[in-house]
């Protein structure tokens, strides 16, 4: 049996190197799609890998409440960029009252739009964050000159802004900020201090901000009275379910929600533990998503195989029927015509898992180069889905014409022409 098996392996050898130009050209397709698999599979994992340290860069001792009503877990409708005005300035007040959320170390709502500040011949569009005082307390950063404002000037309507570092360059290049005034649609603020250099954290350009109080934001700048959210920093980590717990028992009550099951609740409330369960899971259908699309290459390329195979029992007709005349059995040219077809798949299939793992790489180290925390990883899962896989398409592919070269009867292939 195994002699039988060696000598089928050495005449398909023997066939795919006899027709180089033809084996390579028919492995291509199965070069092409396993090599998409394992970029897809390794850029996904490099991605969230991205996303999710861009979350936990913030800390997991945060929660976050949202207006508007989440279903079966989902991000609310504010998340997808609608106005849902159910939360106000006076929510967060209450929450940072010890007497309601004693859990809670900091609490910071927040604001957000955009404009244009000015200052002497210079102007420079940028994101205007109306925030509480204790912003840093709960998202981190600290002030590289003069101050962040006080809960006073946050209270009062004060105007004053503290600059990120991009903004400050951008409009007052090496000169000194802090005691300037710069415009800003048509009021004028006392800048009163700079941020230090940050950088992208969240997807948020902490140093292409400024920072306002969020009165001042929500009256002078917008003329609203929500905000757009509200974060909270958890005293001690073991401690964030009771104090999501203080929250919603807050909020039911400012505003008037007697059902307590949920489902009349007009705020969403989520932790940073579930932040990154949901951001895992929609990456993982994601990745896996787009993997199988790349897959459907394969199917071409399987489609490839059968022709090409078909095509080579009908030049060897003569082949086939000599070796039957000598006693080779229908197993034996079956076998033959199948080892040739899996062998393609499988060596198309290695060239791809190397190409695909070599892509990813490249694509990692521009990922860091240009400073994202980008991981390179090639699962040894999808090496394996892509070897099995292609190993698959050349068996199942390669059936057919196994099938059709073993039924030749003899005499006919012998005189085929």
């Amino acid at each position: 049996m195994i002699t039988i098996i060696r000598q089928c392996i050495r005449n398909s050898t023997t066939s795919l190197l006899a027709n180089k130009v033809r084996s390579f050209l028919t492995m291509l397709g199965i070069v092409i799609g396993v090599g998409a698999v394992i970029i897809i599979m390794s850029v996904g994992a490099g991605a969230q890998s991205l996303i999710l340290a861009q979350v936990k860069s913030l800390g997991t001792n945060l929660i976050g409440v949202l207006p508007g009503k989440a279903e079966n877990e989902g991000p609310p409708a504010s998340a997808m960029g609608i106005v849902i005005t159910t939360l106000t300035y006076d929510d967060a007040v209450a929450l940072r009252d010890k007497k309601n959320a004693p859990h809670l170390a900091a609490v910071v709502a927040y604001s957000n739009g955009v404009g244009t500040a000015s200052w002497d011949s210079r102007t420079y569009d940028t994101n205007l964050s109306g925030c509480m005082a204790d912003m840093m307390e709960v998202e981190g950063g600290e002030v590289a000159k003069g101050r962040f404002f006080s809960e006073e000037e946050e209270k009062n309507l004060a105007k004053v802004v503290v600059l990120g570092s991009t903004v400050k360059e951008e409009l007052f290049g090496e000169s000194d900020a802090v005691g300037q005034r710069i415009k800003i649609k048509k009021h004028t603020f006392e800048v009163i201090g700079v941020m230090a250099k940050r950088g992208t954290v969240a997807f948020q350009d902490y140093d292409d901000k400024i920072f306002l109080p969020i009165r001042t934001m929500q009256k002078l700048m917008l003329g609203v009275n929500h905000v757009n959210m509200i974060r909270a920093k958890v005293d001690y980590e073991e401690n964030i379910a009771e104090a999501m717990e203080e929250v919603t028992i807050t909020l039911r009550e400012r505003h008037d929600i007697l059902d307590q099951s949920g489902a009349g609740d007009d705020f969403t409330i989520r932790s940073a533990a579930q932040a990154l369960d949901m951001v895992k899971t929609i990456t993982d259908a994601l990745r896996y998503f787009l993997a199988a699309m790349a897959a459907l290459s394969l199917l071409v390329g399987g489609i490839g195989i059968m022709n090409i195979m078909l095509v080579s029992v009908t030049e060897r007709t003569r082949e086939i029927g000599l070796r039957k005349a000598v006693g080779a059995t229908n197993s034996n040219i079956s076998n033959q015509f199948l080892i040739e077809s899996v062998a393609i798949t499988l060596i198309g299939g290695i060239i791809g898992i190397v190409i695909g793992a070599v892509v990813s790489f490249l694509i990692s180290i521009v990922a860091n180069f240009l400073d994202y925390d980008w991981e390179f990883s090639v699962s040894l899962i999808s090496i394996v889905l892509a070897v099995g896989v292609s190993s698959l398409v050349g068996l199942v592919f390669g059936l057919y014409p196994a099938r059709k070269a073993s039924h030749l009867e003899p005499v006919q292939a012998l005189h085929y022409e």
